[in-house]
């Protein structure tokens, strides 16, 4: 199976204040794995920097092999890696089809042996809703149908790793649902996923492997069954 990404020893700064303190995590091909933990734990912290969004202070960040540390976030993109913000960011006066449209880019090197190829006929039979709000203003939508659209315009791109910030987040439960179901189908058709969630009954939907980190630190990484199983950790680091 091998792994796709690999992040050892990440520190990360805010200013002068320090997020994550050595964080090591580890991404194989072809599974889904939540990263979990309570708000202000560092997650999305970590699924920027892993974009490069934000500057690490040490440590790595591998994918497929090859460092990818420091590099820009358009050449992160272009290597195959898709990034779904919590804040979902639609083009609000554009169409849902021209949003879609914005995304779309070839297929990058070696994409095709194990993720699936996407066009607007294929993200419409994943997101049916979004086929019937084809021409509508995005800004336009629900909450819930800017969040399938914003997973839908990263999956334009082609990825063969997905990063995924909260998307259960503020949904309503029929539309968590159908997040669950998509994310489902993604991993049946061989997307690597990493997504970041405080939802254990969402994650424990999706995923097959998770990472706990509170305060920036990992407590734990297993499979989520054993987390699932763990009650005093659940009530250490996921309990509200």
């Amino acid at each position: 199976m091998g792994g796709m990404l690999s992040v050892s020893g990440l520190c990360v700064f805010y200013g002068r204040a320090q997020v994550l303190f050595d964080l090591n995590a580890e991404v194989p091909r072809g599974r889904v794995v939540a990263l979990m933990g309570r708000n202000g734990a560092g997650k999305s912290t970590t699924m920027k920097a892993i974009m490069g969004l934000l500057p690490v202070a040490a440590g790595r960040v591998a994918f497929e092999g090859r460092e990818i540390t420091g590099l820009d976030p358009y050449r992160i993109a272009r290597l195959g890696i898709g990034y779904v913000p919590e804040d979902r960011r639609v083009f609000p006066d554009m169409t849902v089809d021209e949003n879609l449209e914005v995304g779309r880019r070839p297929l990058p090197e070696g994409a095709g042996l194990d993720a699936p190829a996407w066009d607007r006929e294929a993200i419409y039979t994943l997101f049916p809703n979004l086929r019937e709000l084809r021409a509508r203003g995005a800004g336009q939508t629900s909450g819930g149908e800017q969040q399938m659209l914003a997973l839908a315009r990263t999956l334009m791109g082609n990825p063969r790793l997905l990063l995924l910030d909260e998307p259960s987040e503020g949904l309503a439960p029929v539309i968590v649902q159908q997040m669950a179901r998509a994310i489902q189908r993604l991993k049946r058709q061989g997307l690597t996923v990493l997504l970041s969630e405080q939802n254990l009954r969402f994650a424990h939907a999706v995923a097959d492997e998770a990472v706990v980190i509170e305060k920036g630190r990992v407590r734990f990484a297993g499979s989520i069954q054993e987390l699932e199983a763990d009650e005093t950790l659940k009530r250490a680091y996921l309990a509200v």
